[in-house]
């Protein structure tokens, strides 16, 4: 996977000289994985953030909630979870149908650790894993 910083990101970065250090933490924690650890890590949350981008550009964040393993990592590139009725606006659900746009937040508050993953959703009205 390639990262590239924005524009705008690095003007913020040598305004500040954090040029090196933003280029440093990219090479050490940017992966195009999902790695066993990272895997592990997500089997134990409880929870998530999950941001969506719509139709026309406008972006929601949601709070995602369940028992410890809800989240499935199905292989290295994709994760699964069930669409639990909140509150029954299916925001979140809507915006990945119509662009499929997503960063999700996992955080250990306990450990101050946390991992991201961008990328692209779908849903699978049919998925095999429904069951669990």
């Amino acid at each position: 996977m390639s990262f590239e910083h924005s524009n705008g990101s690095r003007e913020i970065q040598d305004r500040f000289d954090t040029r090196r250090l933003a280029d440093a933490i990219t090479s050490r924690t940017l992966q195009s994985v999902i790695s066993s650890r990272d895997a592990d890590f997500i089997g134990r949350m409880d929870m998530f953030f999950i941001a969506s981008q719509g139709p026309d550009g406008g972006l929601d964040c949601s709070y995602k909630g369940g028992e410890p393993g809800f989240v499935k990592v199905v292989d290295d590139h994709t994760i699964a979870f069930p669409n639990y009725d909140g509150n029954g606006q299916y925001m979140t659900g809507g915006n990945i149908l119509e662009t499929g746009k997503v960063g999700l937040l996992f955080i250990d508050f306990q450990n101050q650790w946390r991992i991201r993953l961008n990328g692209t959703a779908t849903i699978d009205f049919d998925d095999p894993l429904a069951g669990e």
